[in-house]
């Protein structure tokens, strides 16, 4: 039966415990544990599974709690928030990958709440089939599974909210390069901010897109043909130093195991569908969109990337070049 909080899938987690800052706590939640448990329109959540080829949707949920909250309070904690900060990974990497980053974040503005999803076909939130077609695990497809994701979870503004919720969107790598296809008419003017941290968005990036297209490749044909798998055991520890460059240990690992489960279809398709993408179908609406690259990045050419921010009349000012590699921001969990 429905109940009158739009939140009220807050409290049907599968996992809560203490996040490693005190004073924060975080849970996990399973789409279709929700949908039995009545806590989400069915028909709209199923539907964001059968439209994204997905088998399920797992995520984080991150809050500021002093006191202990009992589980029946949370809905209306989640309710009374200013913003939500959606934060969707890269490639091979899952919710984990964040270290202790929404931790900190809902600590310093105990007003925010974080969600920290696993998509594309990573972590908890597989594909239907092994290897999907290019186009539903491309960045536009998995912005726009988001998208629906926030309408489904109802944490924009509801009917009697005093308010506006402001849902801030942060993506890395994969999930940096999905921000750009956010469609601005599916939200309110301001209502949406978006921050791409080393977004691997390839447009014009023929040296980068050969790369990525050709580890595709490489994978896919281990994936048929299992007599290469000795040479696979050669070349992961690299591929995954590739990704994971600049990043602490503990996202290394993560991605390893990340790596190991996934399967392979799933890593090649998406490694391919960044090389082939080709759709400059990009609205030029920047006004609340930030850029974080590092200037050693061996993933994003930042020279190609400036190209393409320049031609899509990306203003200077929201662009900013750190001294770092593909995981800047990564500072290890055991150093807050």
């Amino acid at each position: 039966m429905p109940t009158q909080n739009p939140l009220a899938w807050g409290q049907y987690f599968y996992e809560r415990s203490h996040a490693n800052l005190p004073g924060t706590d975080h849970a996990m939640y399973r789409m279709t544990d929700l949908i039995k448990r009545g806590a989400l329109d069915p028909n709209m959540a199923r539907a964001v599974l059968h439209d994204s080829l997905l088998l399920d949707m797992v995520w984080r949920v991150t809050w500021a709690d002093e006191d202990g909250l009992p589980d029946p309070m949370l809905p209306q904690r989640f309710a009374d928030c200013d913003g939500w900060v959606i934060f969707m990974h890269g490639w091979t990497g899952n919710n984990t990958i964040w270290e202790e980053m929404p931790a900190m974040l809902v600590r310093a503005n105990p007003r925010l709440i974080c969600l920290s999803v696993d998509h594309n076909g990573f972590g908890q939130s597989r594909f239907e089939m092994e290897t999907p077609s290019l186009d539903r695990c491309c960045p536009p497809s998995a912005m726009s599974a988001m998208e629906r994701l926030v309408n489904v979870l109802k944490v924009r503004r509801q009917a009697g909210d005093p308010g506006r919720k402001v849902i801030n969107f942060v993506g890395h790598s994969m999930g940096g390069a999905a921000l750009f296809y956010l469609n601005p008419l599916n939200f309110d003017i301001a209502e949406s901010t978006r921050y791409a941290i080393a977004p691997a968005l390839l447009l014009n990036d023929s040296t980068h897109r050969a790369f990525f297209n050709a580890m595709g490749l490489g994978i896919g044909i281990v994936n048929r043909l299992r007599i290469f798998e000795p040479i696979e055991d050669l070349i992961k520890p690299g591929m995954v130093n590739a990704v994971c460059e600049g990043g602490s240990q503990f996202v290394k690992d993560a991605h390893t195991r990340q790596y190991n489960e996934t399967p392979r279809g799933t890593t090649s398709a998406t490694f391919r569908a960044m090389g082939m993408l080709q759709n400059w179908e990009i609205p030029r609406t920047w006004d609340l969109f930030r850029i974080m690259l590092g200037h050693k990045d061996s993933l994003v050419g930042l020279l190609p990337m400036m190209d393409m921010l320049s031609e899509m009349e990306m203003p200077a000012g929201h662009i900013r070049v750190v001294a770092g590699s593909h995981y800047m921001f990564s500072v290890g969990p055991d150093t807050v």
